[in-house]
């Protein structure tokens, strides 16, 4: 039964294991700092014993109960782009929905991680040349910070990934989205087209030299993470001239970035990614502006105290 009181703007999350997730005290945080009662529940699969194929009874659920929109995340954001009534422009190049807003026009699904990483990496490394880009791991999120890179301008991107044929799969998405204008007939290993495919197999030395001569790199695998420490390559391939980009944000300062640093590269952590992603989503449920460098600061705030065992900022 739903026992949210009238009036309460109503939000959430579906997906799998999200139970540590950082996206309601976000939303209802930045809410209240604008003066708007909102609440925003997660809906877990595991909890409700849900499966994905059920994404579609949950949003008749949600829509049912008043809810303004849902994110939605692992592993419901391809399975439910059927149940939709239309698609943004990004969601459907990317072929991923992370936001789905409901309003009188019906079911509207969006892809707010590419801007998330475009907003983020634009306000947290200004200026930074983004012409030859190493994006490391080609999952959702590394679709994402790509399809970002292309429409900021980026003209040749090397993707890697363990494997090889996910890294080849979105390299040729990628080449085919950028349109014909732009190709240049350029070739690098398997490459076609103005952005450059790199799969599996080029081996840590291949890797140093995409490197070498790139102007940034964006780490979009789980290493780093707390449950995968470690490093996704030898510190020995930074160098001062190279930017890194981080999508992990849980811890906020990775090794990665702590090495980046020290060999004096610029580096943006995943919380910037996390934030602005987070801040256009509420944009889109609300039609309020959030204020991203507040909710930056709160998220610093959460992380922390989650990594001393303290309890959550609210």
């Amino acid at each position: 039964m739903d026992s949210t009181p009238a009036g309460i703007v109503r939000t959430g999350l579906v997906g799998s294991g999200i139970g540590p997730s950082l996206s309601p005290a976000l939303h209802e945080r930045e809410a209240r700092a604008l003066g708007l009662p909102l609440r925003y529940t997660r809906w877990d699969l595991d909890e409700l014993g849900a499966a994905p194929s059920d994404v579609e009874a949950l949003l008749g659920r949600a829509r049912a109960q008043g809810y303004r929109g849902l994110n939605i995340t692992h592993p419901c954001k391809q399975q439910v782009i059927g149940h939709l009534d239309a698609l943004s422009d990004d969601a459907a190049a990317i072929g991923a929905v992370n936001t789905v807003v409901f309003d009188a026009r019906g079911a509207t699904g969006h892809n707010t991680d590419w801007s998330g990483f475009r907003d983020g990496l634009l306000a947290g490394l200004p200026g930074a040349p983004r012409d030859k880009v190493v994006l490391l791991g080609a999952g959702g999120a590394g679709a994402a910070a790509a399809h970002a890179l292309l429409r900021l301008g980026t003209g040749h991107l090397d993707v890697v990934d363990a494997d090889a044929g996910r890294a080849r799969h979105l390299a040729d998405e990628l080449t085919a989205r950028s349109g014909s204008a732009h190709t240049t007939g350029h070739t690098t290993g398997h490459t076609t087209g103005p952005v450059a495919r790199r799969a599996a197999g080029h081996g840590r030395d291949g890797l140093a030299a995409l490197l070498e001569a790139a102007d940034g790199v964006v780490h979009a695998t789980p290493v780093g993470m707390a449950g995968h420490p470690g490093l996704p390559f030898p510190t020995s391939s930074l160098h001062p001239g190279l930017w890194v980009a981080e999508i992990v944000y849980r811890p906020l300062d990775t090794a990665l970035l702590r090495a980046a640093r020290a060999a004096g590269c610029r580096t943006l952590d995943g919380g910037r990614m996390a934030v602005h992603q987070a801040a256009e989503a509420f944009r889109l449920f609300t039609g309020l502006s959030p204020d991203p460098a507040r909710m930056v600061a709160h998220l610093a705030e959460l992380v922390a105290a989650e990594e001393s065992g303290a309890d959550r900022v609210a």
